[in-house]
């Protein structure tokens, strides 16, 4: 196994001294905040003792097989909610109601597996009813950034070959807007239902839950012809988890806790193109 360890603000030092907790026969920098360590021990307490250590010095850790590459790979699947972008749309939409606390809770509890997400996500639309539909436009325009890394991210998987798949349990209004801006190939998500420039409170069709983005990369790995393990695929919410799963590599980008543990790579501190450092 590897161990690579990274982190924005990480120095040489500090990279050097975590990774000697887990034996590694060799070490080499990866630019100025990352580090491979190779033949690293990977023994249960090797990764309590390396994550503890990691997290006191705001690093991610991650232990990966030896010689694992982009090249593994041949579609990137994204959530897109504080995943490929930093806010959660659905709370700055409600935002222009002022009813983004309510609505927040909700999508929080949602996200940590609390919740239904298809029930909770019926009752948050359901706030939201008798909003001008430009409101979707100032979010888009005023609120939403890019995650930390992004654009890094997309430019070296597509340089390698990869598709990419956005598939969310948002809206089509900003995954298809994202789709359109970011060069990517394919785009999932709920629609909000608009009647004369109003939201109706309604979502239009089936709800894309953690059932229909698992069968969304599913169904797009068998359009390409795939199998689903050469899918790598990133998340942060319990509604991720499914799709996570599926896939050949998982990874949780500033994640909750029932995500974080269960993804084969957890982002906790870097940004989104930390993953190339991990595949080389």
């Amino acid at each position: 196994m590897n161990l690579v360890l990274q982190g924005p603000r990480a120095d040489a030092q500090v990279l050097e001294r975590v990774a000697a907790l887990a034996s590694p026969a060799r070490v080499t920098m990866l630019g100025a905040h990352a580090l491979r360590a190779e033949g690293a021990d990977d023994s249960a307490a090797t990764r309590r003792a390396v994550g503890e250590a990691a997290g006191a010095a705001q690093l991610d850790a991650t232990f990966i097989e030896a010689g694992r590459t982009l090249s593994d790979f041949r579609l990137l699947a994204m959530d897109m909610d504080s995943t490929l972008i930093t806010i959660e749309c659905i709370d700055e939409i409600a935002d222009m109601q002022g009813l983004k606390p309510q609505v927040a809770a909700i999508t929080e509890a949602a996200m940590r597996g609390e919740l239904d997400f298809a029930a909770s996500l019926t009752r948050r639309v359901a706030l939201l009813a008798g909003l001008d539909a430009s409101a979707l436009e100032r979010v888009y325009d005023e609120r939403l950034a890019l995650s930390m890394g992004a654009e890094a991210m997309l430019a070296g998987v597509k340089a390698a070959g990869l598709k990419t798949l956005l598939v969310s349990g948002g809206f089509t209004f900003f995954t298809e807007r994202l789709k359109e801006r970011l060069g990517l190939d394919v785009a999932h998500a709920n629609v909000l239902e608009v009647v004369d420039g109003k939201l109706t409170g309604h979502v239009v069709g089936g709800i894309v839950d953690a059932d229909a983005k698992r069968d969304t990369v599913l169904r797009t790995c068998a359009g390409m012809g795939i199998d689903p393990r050469q899918a790598i695929v990133m998340g942060d919410g319990a509604n991720d988890l499914k799709m996570m799963k599926a896939a050949g590599l998982s990874v949780a980008f500033r994640a909750k806790p029932v995500v974080r543990e269960q993804a084969d790579v957890a982002l906790n501190y870097s940004g989104l193109d930390a993953i190339l450092t991990i595949l080389g």
